[in-house]
């Protein structure tokens, strides 16, 4: 099982050495974004481009919120960060990759956790056809309500406002 405070937040020096690994120029802005995922998956954070933002000028205060997407853009394309788009809420991004785990998401404010694969080796899941194509990954996001919503909803107090995650 996946032990997201066993993966400590990257340094500048790591970030970069990352990159450069994964074929990428080792940019302030592409580190920053990186460091800022390694701490939110410390955290099993799933942040939205604007938290991104916020986040990474509190590391590199003149990046542009256009870098910002630019750079996750590289991050996601070179494998360094994943982006899940649950359906009706706005896309977020991660930095646990490679391991094929899903999301579990609160249809009312919108929580989102990692949750490991269902049973056995990746994809998880088979397709009863593939089409031809060549299966690698499977993306599963299921559906409910939190702990907090469902508390909230059953008794009369409204669900406290948070960050969603």
């Amino acid at each position: 099982m996946h032990d997201p405070a066993a993966a400590p937040a990257a340094t500048t020096g790591d970030a970069q050495e990352r990159l450069r690994g994964r074929g990428l120029r080792a940019t302030r802005p592409r580190a920053a974004v990186l460091q800022v995922l390694d701490a939110a998956a410390a955290g099993a954070e799933h942040l939205a481009v604007a938290e991104v933002v916020e986040r990474a000028r509190a590391v590199l205060p003149a990046v542009s919120t256009q870098a910002v997407y630019d750079c996750l853009d590289a991050l996601t394309r070179a494998g360094l960060a994943r982006r899940i788009e649950p359906a009706g809420h706005p896309a977020r991004y991660e930095a646990r990759v490679g391991d094929n785990h899903h999301h579990l998401v609160c249809r009312q404010c919108g929580r989102t956790v990692d949750v490991d694969c269902a049973v056995g080796p990746s994809p998880c899941l088979a397709p009863s056809d593939t089409a031809g194509f060549a299966v690698e990954e499977a993306e599963v996001v299921f559906w409910g309500r939190c702990p907090d919503c469902r508390t909230a909803r059953a008794g009369t107090a409204p669900a406290p406002a948070r960050a969603q995650r």
